[in-house]
């Protein structure tokens, strides 16, 4: 991730009676305006603060995320929800039989949840991590005595995960219900039928169904971006860097393979939740080992690959030179961790 810190501003006395707005305090204020350079008229440059800056950055790139996969994630909904008549195959495979059967407009089932869904999930994520990333330095040291980068960010994404995946877990009850409709099964009209039906039919409480898997999902994040930082100083990625943008790729490659290859499991168990909600935890996870053994949780693992590479390729580095783009608009300096 990127902190965005104010450009330094030299201290010194005016020598000319032309008015002049006095420099920015670097006191860590997260809040404070950021202004872009003092002039003698008035400027009508629109201000942002540091937390404006990042949840706009965060809830741009994951619009852009959420509308380049939606057809991967398709696949992957389905290849994780369909049970031993297995009809789909392999992510092209998947792919390919849901064109062939229900269109273009198939693999695009469920994009205005995603949309809906991963703009506020990473402008809240985005927003809380990097707060979270100016508290815990201090408070570990100061109760733990820990001092440690690693630990820091884990647990500055763990917390991040928690408020964004509790805020908009109904979004992606309402996306797994309108993905895996086919012409054949129409139960929704769209995003606001299906949460008027689903209200009415099972109930307020049928859009937390899947939360519990989801929040042991926060490993993924804890593992996930404590490895894309720690990538990103070992690359030594800096803001003018010529290969920037490849680097971003590898950290951001390697650091999803990591978080995916330990934490694929609560995927699997999470849509299942989400289908069966008068099932526990515990019984889902029983039937899919009896039926299936450890291979089970590991269904569609290729396709979700496949799925949250780019993604989180499109999330991260989209966020990256967004957030730089708006810190350069309001005349700020954006400085790599």
């Amino acid at each position: 991730m990127s902190t965005i810190t104010p450009l330094h501003q030299k201290d010194s006395t005016p020598t000319t009676t032309q008015n002049t707005a006095p420099p920015i305090s670097d006191t860590g204020d997260h809040n404070a305006k950021i202004r872009g350079p003092t002039t003698s008229q008035p400027s009508n440059r629109f201000t942002l603060n540091k937390t404006q800056i990042v949840a706009l950055s965060g809830a741009l790139s994951g619009f852009l995320a959420g509308v380049a996969v939606c057809p991967l994630d398709v696949a992957k909904t389905r290849l994780q929800a369909q049970n031993s008549e297995s009809l789909y195959r392999g992510v092209f495979g998947t792919l390919n039989i849901i064109h062939k059967n229900e269109g273009v407009r198939g693999l695009y089932k469920g994009l205005v949840p995603i949309v809906l869904g991963y703009f506020p999930t990473w402008m809240i994520y985005f927003t809380v991590y990097e707060k979270a990333k100016l508290i815990y330095p201090d408070f570990n040291q100061r109760h733990f005595g820990i001092s440690n980068d690693f630990i820091n960010h884990s647990m500055s994404a763990f917390t991040a995960g928690s408020v964004s995946t509790t805020l908009t877990n109904p979004i992606w009850v309402i996306k797994t219900r309108l993905m895996l409709q086919t012409d054949t099964n129409v139960k929704y009209k769209s995003t606001l039928d299906a949460f008027m039906k689903m209200y009415r039919q099972e109930g307020l409480t049928v859009f937390y169904s899947g939360l519990t898997p989801s929040l042991f999902g926060l490993f993924h994040v804890a593992i996930h971006f404590p490895v894309y930082e720690k990538l990103k100083n070992m690359l030594h990625i800096q803001q003018n860097d010529q290969q920037r943008l490849w680097k971003l790729i590898i950290a951001s490659t390697i650091s999803k393979i990591c978080a995916s290859t330990l934490t694929y499991p609560h995927e699997i168990l999470r849509t299942r939740m989400q289908l069966k909600k008068d099932q526990s935890l515990l019984e889902i996870t029983r039937y899919i080992y009896d039926n299936y053994g450890l291979r089970g949780f590991y269904k569609g693992f290729g396709t979700n690959l496949m799925r949250t590479i780019p993604s989180s390729g499109i999330t991260l580095i989209s966020f990256e030179y967004i957030s730089k783009y708006l810190a350069s608009l309001v005349g700020v300096e954006q400085q790599s961790i």
